[in-house]
């Protein structure tokens, strides 16, 4: 069974950076995608960025192309996503699913894994 554990969330100003991350245990199949999402208060739940098993970042959110970059260890057991130029409207509930659908489309099928999340608050 794949787990996930998200890390790296704070409070930032805006213009700052964080670089969370999402620790992968278990054993997946090189089909499996890693997504991040996020969701803001009282809002839809957002997909943000996606990595193939390769390494290969699969797409991001217009919202956030050009200011996050997601990558992920030589182990292939940490995602990360590094998020620059942060606004407040980045402040969300970010997570981490693993996705035996792969990277197709970035959201989450009903066999997604999900980590607990970490919160990002971004102030003006």
């Amino acid at each position: 069974q794949v787990q996930l554990l998200e890390s790296g969330g704070g409070s930032v100003q805006a213009g700052g950076s964080l670089r969370l991350s999402c620790a992968v245990s278990g054993y997946r199949s090189s089909n499996y995608c890693v997504k991040w999402f996020r969701q803001p208060p009282g809002r839809e739940r957002e997909g943000v960025a996606s990595i193939t098993f390769g390494g290969t970042p699969a797409s991001y959110a217009d919202s956030v192309t050009g200011r996050f970059t997601i990558f992920q260890n030589n182990a292939k057991n940490i995602v990360y996503l590094q998020m620059n130029s942060l606004k407040p409207d980045d402040t969300a509930m970010y997570s981490c699913a693993a996705d035996p659908s792969g990277c197709a489309v970035l959201d989450c099928s009903s066999m997604c894994l999900w980590g607990w999340g970490t919160q990002v608050t971004v102030s003006s």
